[in-house]
């Protein structure tokens, strides 16, 4: 043997690789991006496609600056932009677009590593960079079906019209009949999406399950419409495709549920007592932080570990 490869495990051929999980996720989110081209019209289409070159552009040169082997084929950037996207409005102009695919794929991802290295979601930590430097045009909403009419253009997405009569349907909510970002009011596109990865065990559903579960719980009793909270925002956008980012999220089951309800309950706090709407994007980049701590108290104890510190002593 003339040369020897040390490598992390899996060494299994068949385990599943980068490009599948990342293509999995891509074919997961094309329902709720078909219906956003559906309510929202044919500026999604290049909106999208800036969000993704732009991403494949600032990663292929990052990595040529840094000498480092390129990962434009494993699809991870293509993966950051189709979600950072999906967290835009449609009216967003393309040059602020390609600021956050900068700050997702140069600031958040490459300088701490490259894929996996990260310590928070590349595109939620965009959408917040872009949300607190031009916040006019992050929240320029366009009503469905009017994107042709320039005085249509509403200010409001569901949430802060909870309770009122101006409230949206819950028939509305589920098919995405109303004001927000691209990929975040088609609840019923996101659970198809969601399921599918489920089935295709590319995510686990306990980090979305608990988050989605414990917002409930907290809307109901605090006297909130639970049905409204869960539906309305970017609440099953963030728990199925941000709160599993296998780089950010902790690994073990328990972790997962701890890392959910952890984003159920800072989202539930920021909607009751902040003076954010929504807050999904943060609670989800909050608790990025915490998932080391999350993973060193929920790891999984080596078995008899215990008894060999003891004989040590």
């Amino acid at each position: 043997m003339d040369k020897l490869i040390v490598s992390p495990s899996p060494h299994d051929e068949n385990y599943t690789k980068t490009t599948n999980i990342m293509l999995n996720v891509i074919i997961a989110l094309l329902p709720a991006w078909g219906a956003a081209i559906y309510f929202f019209g044919m500026r999604v289409i290049p909106l999208t496609a800036v969000c993704i070159g732009s991403c494949i552009f600032f990663e292929y040169v990052c990595r040529q600056m840094m000498k480092r082997d390129n990962t434009i084929g494993d699809l991870s950037a293509v993966v950051t932009g189709l979600i950072l996207a999906m967290n835009l409005p449609s009216t967003l102009p393309y040059w602020m677009a390609v600021i956050g695919s900068f700050v997702a794929i140069v600031i958040v991802k490459q300088l701490f590593g490259g894929l996996g290295q990260n310590f928070a979601n590349p595109a939620i930590t965009a959408r917040i960079v872009l949300m607190i430097s031009f916040p006019a045009a992050m929240t320029r909403w366009v009503e469905p079906f009017t994107h042709t009419d320039l005085d249509a253009i509403s200010s409001a997405t569901p949430l802060p019209l909870a309770g009122t009569d101006n409230a949206a349907s819950y028939l509305d909510l589920f098919l995405g009949k109303c004001g927000g970002c691209l990929g975040e009011t088609c609840s019923a596109a996101l659970l198809i999406g969601g399921l599918y990865l489920a089935a295709r065990k590319i995510i686990s559903l306990a980090a979305p399950l608990s988050f989605i579960g414990s917002l409930f719980v907290l809307s109901w009793i605090s006297g909130s419409d639970p049905v409204y909270q869960i539906l309305a925002g970017g609440v099953f956008l963030g728990a199925f495709f941000m709160a599993t980012d296998y780089a950010t999220t902790p690994i073990t089951t328990k972790g997962k549920i701890v890392f959910g309800l952890g984003c159920g309950i800072i989202t539930f706090i920021i909607r009751r007592f902040g003076s954010y709407p929504e807050g999904v994007s943060f609670s989800i980049l909050l608790m990025n932080v915490l998932t080391p701590y999350i993973e060193q108290l929920t790891r999984t104890k080596v078995l008899g570990a215990k008894e060999a510190e003891k004989n040590e002593g």
